[in-house]
């Protein structure tokens, strides 16, 4: 990750809780620890931010805490399309007249620009996801009550929520962390709350993860790759995650990323 944007992500962490530290933005970020540690020393100096003992604070944080995790703003920026094109493949697998729930992040975003043209049912606890429907359209939308989170664009509730619970999807799309052996990784313990309620509401778990989460890492767990359905990525995933996802009997489908870059070159 550049500089600029490991500064983005620092700044936008200290402001989302009391304090961060050096192992979470390491973790975050995919930085090492030195690294970190210049980017603190660097935006202290500035006067951006205050360094503490194996961490950091805000000058001014806010009322309201955030999220672990990268903000929706700069993650939107890396790999878009990649993103752009796993998106295009999960939209395939929608059909007229069935209910899916789409998780908040910056990939499962992508879905909307497919969807339009569609006619499906979709809960989604993703703000951003649920105003482009809205006004781009005739999709029934469904949201939980909750906070609004809006670095990360997502709606969340410590106390989970009626309408989820009653809200039957055919397919659940979600974005993560990271995935791995061991299965799905959130960030953040009110995100793997959240998702753990909506996943039960699904027959199917199709994950859209670019091959870079392969790589991504965390602490928390949300789900065991027996629980996956199937991994949309793209085709830089390697040759031991393939195998890895065949071994647990996941379905792999690898979008065609040059294609998208195709349509996208056409529509300049």
């Amino acid at each position: 990750m550049h500089e600029t944007e490991r500064h983005r992500v620092i700044l936008s962490a200290a402001q989302s809780h009391p304090v961060v530290t050096v192992a979470e933005l390491c973790e975050v970020t995919g930085s090492s620890e030195a690294t970190i540690r210049r980017d603190i020393a660097s935006l202290d100096e500035q006067g951006k931010l205050r360094r503490v003992r194996g961490g950091a604070e805000a000058i001014n944080p806010p009322a309201q805490g955030g999220l672990v995790g990268r903000p929706f703003s700069v993650n939107e920026t890396i790999n878009i399309a990649q993103k752009r094109a796993i998106a295009r493949a999960a939209a395939d697998l929608c059909s007229d007249g069935e209910p899916i729930i789409i998780n908040g992040g910056t990939t499962t975003y992508q879905m909307v620009h497919f969807l339009t043209s569609k006619r499906v049912s979709v809960f989604t606890n993703s703000f951003a996801i649920a105003e482009y429907l809205i006004h781009n359209s005739r999709n029934p939308v469904v949201i939980p009550g909750g906070t609004v989170y809006r670095e990360q664009n997502v709606i969340l509730s410590p106390f989970g929520g009626v309408v989820a619970s009653h809200f039957y999807a055919k397919r659940m799309f979600i974005g993560c962390q990271g995935i791995g052996a061991h299965g799905l990784m959130e960030a953040d313990p009110m995100v793997v709350q959240s998702e753990l309620g909506l996943i039960g509401q699904a027959d199917e778990l199709i994950v859209l993860a670019d091959s870079s989460k392969f790589m991504g890492r965390s602490s928390l767990i949300l789900c065991g790759l027996d629980r996956i359905a199937a991994v949309i990525t793209d085709s830089g995933i390697r040759d031991e995650d393939r195998q890895m996802l065949e071994t647990a009997g996941v379905r792999l489908i690898v979008a065609d990323t040059t294609a998208q870059a195709d349509r996208q070159s056409a529509v300049a």
